[in-house]
């Protein structure tokens, strides 16, 4: 019987877990893995992957359907796995979702296509365009073909179309209203950093323009503080702005905006640019580095705010009250989500900072492995009650995603003769 304690803690860099320790972590997550694979077919629909198990919760909840962003996470992970029912279930999601794209290019939040609906929050949703476009390029590259891409190329030219005519003709990033992105009750607008790395990587993925520029401002604009000066009037004077005022310089800024910007930490994004090639090195080991401290006394991964959003605070929005849903340490305002959980661990595979990658996906597996397997959506970042639906799809998706990149990078480091507990805390 695999022990599934409470406890989660990121070890130091150096330190070596013992053999029984090793070998009851190593269960737990093999288990992890297994019921991941698992609770994906359950819950591969006729149109794709449901967000959740199809319970009379999830339906009472809309989350029975085929959200853009869910089954594009879910898409990647499933072309992955060489199961053919899974393979056709990440092609069948990415069709289901291409089928109810809005005439100007849009990808939907979600879609019920019984009813033949599709849904695109208050202010838009452009994640799930971003996140559509990637998923399309990597399952086509996972199983080996571009027969899909080329069935939807037309899709492929509205999406990139739409989300050009979000992106600033000099600073090269897209803009977007409050709380339309995956953080859907956070008042990030403007230049938003998690929505910018996607854009970035979107860019490289399918050859897109200025994909250079993009990087640059990106950096330029999201970490204010060092001695480059943009050439762009406009975005030298945002840059300018929030030098002078910003406090927070262990990460990048969540999001900037005309006079207003983000210093509350946002994980998700920080991580992404890490992962996604985004940071430097420096960069990265210091990010990592903020992140990790984040999570000290934390339950499981990961914390998704660095410091919640206080109610009376510049940032703080009316709608983050309602229903007490997104007050500090709850939800997207500090919340635990192992989803983003498995970004993290993988981040920190890409830099080399393996052991910790590992402890993570162990704390992962104890987050899913809740309540009997659980899977559940978030917990309470102070507390670790669980909290919002059970039997998450994106949940198994990540876990599968993380251990698969971290055991390639460790196989990658055994061939160069690293050994597996191989650290970039040494490098320069």
């Amino acid at each position: 019987m695999v022990r599934i304690g409470c406890a989660y803690h990121l070890p130091p860099r150096e330190s070596c877990l013992n053999t029984f320790e090793r070998e009851d972590a190593n269960a737990l997550t093999e288990e992890c893995a297994l019921r991941s694979l698992r609770l994906l077919r359950e819950n591969l629909g006729p149109h794709g992957f449901l967000a959740a198990a199809p319970t009379a919760a999830a339906r009472a909840r809309s989350y029975d359907r085929v959200f853009g962003r869910d089954a594009a996470l879910c898409a990647i992970a499933a072309a992955r796995t060489g199961d053919d029912a899974l393979v056709r279930g990440a092609v069948r999601s990415l069709e289901t979702l291409a089928g109810h794209q809005a005439e100007n290019g849009q990808i939907p939040k979600f879609v019920v296509p019984e009813r033949r609906h599709a849904d695109f929050w208050y202010l838009g949703c452009i994640d799930a365009t971003l996140w559509w476009l990637i998923a399309l390029r990597l399952v086509s590259t996972a199983i080996g073909t571009r027969a899909l891409e080329r069935r939807l190329a037309p899709n492929v030219e509205a999406a990139t179309r739409w989300l050009l005519c979000q992106e600033h003709q000099q600073i090269r990033l897209l803009q977007q209203n409050e709380a339309s992105d995956w953080a859907d009750i956070m008042p990030r607008s403007g230049f938003v950093l998690y929505t910018n790395a996607l854009w970035h990587y979107v860019k490289r993925l399918h050859g897109l323009p200025r994909a250079r520029e993009t990087r640059e401002h990106f950096n330029a604009l999201f970490f204010p503080f060092s001695r480059h000066v943009p050439d762009y009037k406009r975005l030298r004077l945002l840059v300018h702005y929030v030098r002078n005022r910003a406090r927070n310089r262990e990460m990048y800024l969540s999001y900037v905006n005309l006079a207003t910007w983000g210093e509350e930490g946002d994980v998700f994004g920080n991580v992404l640019a890490v992962l996604l090639g985004l940071a430097d090195d420096h960069r990265s080991r210091c990010i990592l580095d903020a992140v990790a401290r984040v999570q000290v006394g934390a339950p499981y991964p990961v914390r998704v705010t660095a410091s919640p959003i206080p109610e009376h605070d510049r940032q703080w929005r009316t709608y983050m009250g309602r229903h007490r849903q997104n007050t500090p340490h709850r939800y997207h305002n500090g919340g635990i989500w192992p989803f983003v959980g498995g970004f993290w661990a993988l981040a920190l595979a890409r830099q080399r900072r393996l052991p910790e990658a590992r402890s993570v996906l162990t704390g992962l597996a104890r987050a899913n492995a809740q309540g009997g397997w659980s899977f559940r959506e978030w917990f309470h970042g102070a507390t670790g009650a669980p909290e919002g639906m059970e039997r998450q799809s994106w949940n198994a998706a990540l876990f599968l995603l993380a251990r698969d990149g971290i055991a390639a990078i460790e196989g990658a480091s055994r061939r160069r003769g690293a050994g597996p507990g191989v650290s970039s805390a040494g490098s320069s």
